[in-house]
């Protein structure tokens, strides 16, 4: 990933130092798997949008592979990670590889056996959920019961992602970042094959796509079972939940699963405003969240990936200097790529969805109303990614009682925001309401780790932030003249999309990382800093 910047992006990232640079090799690692899994994955929407379109069916999958979805990242990627990490660190670092073993296999065991509870009464309680997340559903026979049998077959999804974001957890610790990040394509291989190849084998066709979900699940479990064998780490069944570390990472993921999740949340209870709105307009959130979630992952979860084993092993070395320095060089780094992403996005919404989607069912009109909602989130991609930066800090120091008050100021805002904006501004105005929360949660976030000391800013920021703004203001003249009229696209045939959306990306990031150089990003000054 490092290699693919231009070499003033690489210059100014080369200042850090030692340590940084080793999350950076992590960085770049995870980043790279993570960009593959991100073109897969829009390889898998084009084929998804040009079979199926957005509509009925459409938005009943989507509202179905959601809830399993939201548990996913609650029971999996969200709260037991946040919570199982900090402890798993401890004990590597302080505990006997036989102890060590000894709780994974504990935790293993006591998970699977929670969650595959779990994923059997969602199954039996579809229809009571579908009934929640989608209320408007209800208004439609045909469509709730579609939405109920292809939410029964995702339901068991939850419990594959959970035992694989416990591998992938301890393979982070151990420093082994390429199978877990690799991991997500295998879900995206099996959306592909089974919309292109099995979907005329269902009836209706969209099952196919349900049992994709379940495909990939089983796929990416059974990729983590020869690295975890390697270390020596491979859980067995080993039941008791009196087990100290059990009881420990326990009391960490209950409240948080609230506060890791209430990005997701806050996107079901959009679902639920969603569904009373016109057809199709589930679908086009989606489709705009797709979009979002490339820099989110590509950046966000990556950077969220590395830097939590890294400020555990701070936090559990009592290294507070180090701890604060290696937030500081992750929110810089996160500036520096997010802001142009999401200023991009909002400037390039028409090229981007109308090159991507705009093939087959998907129409002119599909375009033009995702655009919306694109535009409106594209506002809070920043905070979005600073969430993920700024959440390790507390949760590495075995602090979740914070972020999960402040999840909960974020939720209800939300809510609020919900009320206010849908009326005049429909779909978009959902899509809006989660942008502005995820840069109040950033900012509580923010204030908190100031607050207790535990993040003290580096020297140089202000300076560093108005180059950044000056940097901006040139890539915005650059895509809003290269861009032209946004009529064109729609009537452009695909390959002088891609062709021109590339030249105007490439453009783009060469006049703003060469814009930074100018006003004198050098990697001297960011020697000077790292050296204060």
């Amino acid at each position: 990933m490092e290699s693919s910047l231009p070499a003033t992006a690489r210059a100014m990232i080369g200042t850090f130092s030692k340590s940084s640079m080793s999350l950076l090799r992590a960085l770049a690692t995870v980043s790279s798997m993570t960009m593959l899994s991100r073109i897969l994955g829009f390889v898998r929407d084009f084929v998804i949008a040009r079979s199926f379109g957005a509509g009925g069916a459409t938005d009943a999958f989507f509202v179905a592979f959601r809830i399993p979805n939201l548990l996913r990242r609650m029971f999996a990627e969200g709260a037991f990670s946040q919570a199982f990490v900090p402890i798993l660190a401890e004990y590597k670092n302080r505990q006997s590889l036989d102890e060590t073993q000894r709780l994974i296999s504990r935790i293993a065991t006591a998970l699977a056996l929670v969650v595959a509870l779990i994923s059997l009464i969602g199954i039996i309680a579809t229809p009571f959920l579908i009934y929640i997340s989608a209320p408007g559903f209800s208004a439609d026979a045909e469509k709730f019961a579609l939405t109920v049998e292809l939410t029964r077959i995702t339901f068991p999804y939850i419990l594959f992602m959970s035992l694989v974001a416990m591998a992938g957890g301890i393979l982070n610790t151990w420093s082994r970042f390429a199978i877990p990040a690799f991991t997500p394509v295998l879900l995206n291989l099996s959306f592909i094959f089974m919309a292109l190849f099995a979907a005329p084998w269902f009836d209706p066709p969209v099952l196919a796509l349900a049992w994709a979900v379940f495909i990939g699940g089983v796929l990416q479990l059974a990729l983590q079972i020869r690295p975890l064998a390697k270390l020596g780490l491979l859980p067995r069944f080993d039941l008791s939940l009196s087990d100290p570390g059990v009881k420990r990472v326990a009391r960490l993921m209950l409240p948080a699963m609230l506060g890791v999740s209430v990005a997701q949340i806050s996107l079901l209870i959009n679902t639920i405003f969603a569904s009373f709105l016109e057809s199709g307009s589930v679908s086009w959130l989606y489709y705009a969240d797709r979009l979002m979630e490339f820099p989110a992952g590509l950046l966000g979860a990556a950077l969220g990936t590395i830097l939590l084993p890294s400020l555990a092993k701070l936090h559990a070395d009592e290294r507070p200097q180090e701890f604060s320095s290696t937030l500081d060089w992750g929110l810089r780094l996160t500036l520096m790529l997010t802001l142009p992403a999401a200023l991009a996005l909002a400037l390039l919404a028409v090229p981007l969805i109308s090159t991507l989607f705009q093939h087959g069912a998907f129409s002119a009109d599909d375009v033009l109303r995702t655009r919306s909602a694109l535009a409106a989130y594209s506002v809070g991609l920043t905070g979005l990614i600073l969430v993920k930066i700024l959440a390790p800090g507390f949760y590495a120091r075995q602090d979740i009682r914070t972020p999960v008050k402040f999840a909960l100021i974020t939720l209800v805002a939300t809510q609020l925001m919900n009320l206010a904006f849908i009326i005049p501004l429909k779909h978009a105005g959902l899509a809006l309401s989660i942008g502005l929360a995820s840069l109040l949660n950033a900012g509580l976030l923010y204030r908190g780790l100031r607050s207790r000391g535990v993040y003290v800013p580096a020297p140089g920021w202000g300076l560093y932030f108005g180059r950044l703004l000056v940097a901006l203001a040139v890539l915005a003249a650059v895509l809003w003249f290269g861009a032209g009229n946004e009529a064109q696209w729609l009537q452009l045939s695909a390959w002088p999309k891609v062709l021109r959306l590339s030249g105007l990306v490439a453009v783009g990031i060469a006049a703003y990382f060469a814009t930074l150089f100018m006003l004198g990003m050098r990697v001297r000054d960011f020697r000077r800093e790292a050296a204060k």
